[in-house]
């Protein structure tokens, strides 16, 4: 079997060759912090605990190990596991076991209310991270729907939650749901995310899903919104949106792919009806023609700062905490965050230069 293993690794490598990062120069004299990376994976996505990201790494795909790349510049990088279809609430209570180095506990209100075991993997022997305190800050980034994730656990830990708290005994509750600690995340970057929901699911009714605890609940547009209601925007966190789009408005006012990227076609058909679909959602939201650029899975409008958070265009001489500074529109498809696949995109120098200018702030 190992034999196997290596022959199909040494085929792959072969194909595609890992990108490496010798010609990318990090100067890190204007370093402030140096907090540890966390990224988070999007839908049907993978990570560090998964044997696919061995074969395959999801931050890099064919390229090889984007992750281990970076750290190489000095950077200290991770890349988590969770639910591949899971709910924002059951990837985030995930995301916090693996870098505590816990037992997942979802929650006694939340596992009652949907149905499944409250408690999940044992992180104790494998922590992702070494510490994690107000001392020892993160940084997380989220992918897709990891950005959901990554900004419902920034909101747990700095609010905690009322319905655990209320059935739940002191000494038996997860410390997630207990609130004040705000101060262990340093910035959040979200990239591609569906932060207000996609119409990649179109304008059907998500109440109708047999389960609600689903990424895809989430991903509509009213549930999106409505989760946002519930993620504060503290006042010492750095917040970044990175919105991407590989459309491009014809002179008839319609879109059409950029024929200067070259889209993955998994994303291509979804892309071909966002693009032409307008609408109004069950909970009355109006999607109007400003949510027809898309990177193919997600619409570069929403793909910004939440709608009921401030906001402002991202300026690196000005960058401040609790607002979200959203980056200028990166131009690639859904899949470039991730080194794309069948098109190997080296997304590297963009991390490596992000990274360098939080870790400057």
């Amino acid at each position: 079997m190992t034999q196997v293993f290596s022959a199909i690794m040494s085929i792959i490598m072969f194909l595609f060759p890992m990108l490496n990062v010798s010609h990318i120069n990090v100067d890190k004299s204007g370093w402030k912090t140096d907090y540890d990376y966390v990224y988070c994976h999007g839908l049907s996505g993978w990570g560090s605990y998964d044997i696919q990201n061995v074969v395959m790494p999801y931050w890099g795909m064919l390229g090889g190990n984007m992750i281990i790349n970076l750290n190489t510049l000095g950077f200290k990088c991770h890349s988590a596991s969770v639910d591949p279809d899971g709910s924002a609430w059951d990837r985030a209570c995930e995301l916090y076991a693996q870098l505590t180095g816990t037992r997942v506990d979802y929650g006694k209100a939340h596992s009652e209310k949907y149905g499944h075991d409250r408690f999940g993997k044992d992180f104790s022997c494998r922590p992702l991270i070494k510490s994690w305190s107000s001392k020892d800050k993160i940084n997380l980034l989220g992918h897709s729907f990891g950005g959901a994730t990554v900004r419902l656990l920034a909101g747990l830990m700095a609010k905690g939650d009322a319905q655990e708290m209320a059935v739940t005994a002191p000494d038996d509750i997860s410390p997630l749901f207990t609130g004040g600690k705000a101060d262990w995340i340093y910035s959040i970057t979200t990239l591609a995310a569906p932060t207000n929901g996609t119409t990649a699911y179109g304008f059907g009714d998500p109440e109708k899903l047999e389960n609600h605890d689903t990424a895809a609940y989430d991903m509509h547009i009213d549930c999106a919104l409505a989760l946002n209601e519930r993620i504060p925007t503290d006042s010492n966190t750095y917040y970044f949106a990175v919105p991407c789009s590989a459309t491009v408005q014809k002179e008839d006012g319609t879109w059409t792919w950029d024929d200067s990227i070259d889209v993955e076609f998994p994303v291509k058909s979804t892309g071909d009806r966002m693009m032409n679909l307008t609408g109004t959602t069950p909970g009355g939201f109006v999607c109007d023609e400003s949510w027809l650029e898309t990177d193919g899975m997600v619409n570069t409008i929403s793909a910004g700062a939440p709608f009921n958070a401030p906001s402002k265009p991202l300026d690196r001489n000005s960058i401040t905490p609790g607002v979200w500074n959203v980056s200028e529109t990166y131009r690639g498809d859904h899949m470039a965050f991730c080194g794309d696949l069948f098109h190997p995109n080296n997304i590297r120098p963009f991390f490596a230069d992000w990274m360098n200018m939080i870790n400057s702030i």
